[in-house]
Formats: C-alpha cells, sequence, structure tokens
C-alpha cells in the first residue's frame, strides 16, 4: 500500500522533510541556546558588584570595552577641544540632551566625554564651558553607541555641533583627530562650578547582559522554529494518509478508474448510432419515411385525394 512512497514525487518530498526538520530543530536549538546565555549573563550582572565601585583604571587598561570592563572608571588625562550636542536624550522622564567635549589625550587620540545632561532643545542652548588646560577626568566607560541604542537619532539632517550617536565611526568624520572607540560619562557635575547646572547621566548596562527584548525575541523565535518543525511532520503524516486512503479505495472498487476515451467500455455516441454508413460526417440521418409528408399528387390517390384502400 505505500510503495507510492518511492516514486519520483515522493522522493522529493520525503527528501524535504528529512533536511527540513534537521534544520528547524538546530535553529531552535541555538535561539534557545542564545536565551540561556542572556539569562546568565544577566544572573551574573546581578551577582557582580557595580561595577562604578570598583577602582578606577587609566584608560588604556580597560579597552576595548566589554561586558566585563563596561560601567567601569576610567581614568584620562588631556584637554577639552571640540564640542558636541546630543539631542533627543531623556533623564528622569524629561527630555533633554547630552553635552559632549572631545578630550584630547597625550597619544593624540580623542575621548568623548558626556560632562552633562541638560533638559530642554539643544538648538540656541546656553551650555556652561569646558574647563581650560589640562584636566583629569574619571568618567564610567561605555562601548561605542550603534544604531539600536536607546535615544539614537539615525535620521541625519542634524543643525552643526549636533549628532546622533555617540561613536568613534561618528566622531571621526567631524575631528582632524583619532578617536577612541569608547567614551565616558562623568559621574559628578565638574569640580569649580563650570558644570554645576548640568545633571550627571548614569551609565548603562552593555548589551546583552540583561533579560531584554531581544531575550525574550530568542526565546519565541525558539517556539516558532520547534513548531515549524512539527507542522511539517504533520503535513507529511497527512500527505501520506490520503494516498494511502485512495490507493486502498481503489484497490476495493470503490473509485472506479474512468475508461480511456476509445476502447470497449467507453460509452456510444447516441447520434453517431442511427447515422447511416454513407452519410457525411456532420449530416444529419434521413428521416422516417413513416414522418415524411404524402404526396397528394402520387398514383395511390384519387382525385379526392383520398388515399386508395
Amino acid at each position: 500500500m505505500y510503495r507510492f512512497l518511492l516514486t519520483p514525487r515522493w522522493w522529493g518530498i520525503n527528501l524535504f522533510v528529512v533536511l527540513a526538520i534537521p534544520f528547524c530543530v538546530f535553529m531552535g536549538t541555538w535561539q534557545l541556546g542564545r536565551f540561556e546565555e542572556r539569562v546568565q549573563s544577566h544572573e551574573q550582572a546581578e551577582k557582580a558588584p557595580d561595577p562604578s565601585t570598583r577602582a578606577a583604571k587609566p584608560l588604556d587598561e580597560l579597552l576595548p570595552v566589554d561586558k566585563v570592563t563596561s560601567g567601569r572608571p576610567a581614568i584620562a588625562t588631556g584637554t577639552y577641544a571640540d564640542q558636541f550636542l546630543v539631542p533627543g536624550r531623556k533623564l528622569e522622564d524629561r527630555q533633554g540632551f547630552y553635552v559632549l567635549n572631545m578630550l584630547r589625550t597625550d597619544s593624540g587620540k580623542a575621548l568623548p566625554v558626556v560632562r552633562g545632561w541638560l533638559p530642554g532643545s539643544a538648538s540656541d542652548a546656553k551650555v556652561p564651558a569646558a574647563p581650560k588646560g589640562e584636566v583629569t577626568v574619571t568618567g564610567d566607560l561605555q562601548a561605542s553607541e550603534n544604531t539600536h541604542s536607546d535615544g539614537v537619532d539615525v535620521r541625519g539632517g542634524l543643525p552643526g555641533g549636533q549628532i546622533g550617536m555617540i561613536s568613534a565611526a561618528t566622531l571621526v568624520n567631524l575631528v582632524p583627530y583619532d578617536v577612541f572607540d569608547a567614551w565616558v560619562t562623568l559621574p559628578e557635575p565638574e569640580a569649580g562650578g563650570t558644570g554645576g547646572a548640568m545633571k550627571p547621566v548614569p551609565a548603562a548596562a552593555p548589551e546583552g547582559s540583561g533579560l531584554d527584548l531581544k531575550a525574550f525575541q530568542n526565546l519565541g523565535y525558539t517556539g516558532e522554529w520547534f513548531v515549524f518543525a512539527a507542522f511539517v511532520l504533520f503535513m507529511w503524516f497527512r500527505l501520506v494518509r490520503r494516498e494511502a486512503e485512495a490507493e486502498r479505495d481503489i484497490a476495493l472498487g470503490l473509485v472506479p478508474e474512468e475508461p480511456a476515451p476509445g476502447s470497449e467500455d467507453a460509452p456510444e455516441d447516441p447520434t453517431a448510432r442511427d447515422a447511416p454508413e454513407d452519410a457525411a460526417p456532420g449530416s444529419k440521418a434521413p428521416q422516417d419515411a413513416q414522418s415524411a409528408p404524402e404526396d397528394p399528387s402520387s398514383p395511390d390517390y384519387d382525385v379526392a385525394s383520398t388515399p386508395v384502400r
């Protein structure tokens, strides 16, 4: 009954099922592993001490920024140079902007320093001046932002002196010197009162270290891949069952096969049965003699057109 599974058509179906199910299981397992990694990372972050409470270290010792060094206090010495405003940033549910200055170090590279946050619009804003001369700053280290970071503006078209993303890739096109692939935020207002009106920007947790929306997306994708695998298997069983039932019905004679045209069992054309053999194709058969009208001038009629009996 199941010999149809060896036909070329079913070979293609079987091959698809054999390849699709392991692929769906593999992708579902991979997504589940990603979710478990995020859960473990979140648990480790909860148990670990606050990075900002750890001892400050020189910037070079903490680069590149990763999940371990993100949020750690970093020390850098240099002079402030170019200044930029970062609009569209919220703090305590209020809309405002960051004040960012480039700190040029002795190596020639510049470190982006977020000196603080101010409420309102960045256009025509009065920003406290940065300290002059050589300064040593200690700020919480952060990785360069990307398009998925909170508050990032990727639309472009910002006025001069404003940027939508704090990243080396953005700043290196705006300044004539190299930029560290990191930035720091000052945990306290600047000494001397020059930044007293600005509020410190708290350091953000590193990406992938918490149960954010991406973690639950991984869990949702896990369920989808396993559902796909079950659906492929269900459809295969359904197709096999339908084909087997059709084969069984034919074997029992419940579904007779239709005779081929021209065979002995084919029905005869009723219109061709009464047609004469010498009649042309498509012509109509002559009417019966009994149904033909009688001619009064026939010899079998008398003068009164009465048929002679």
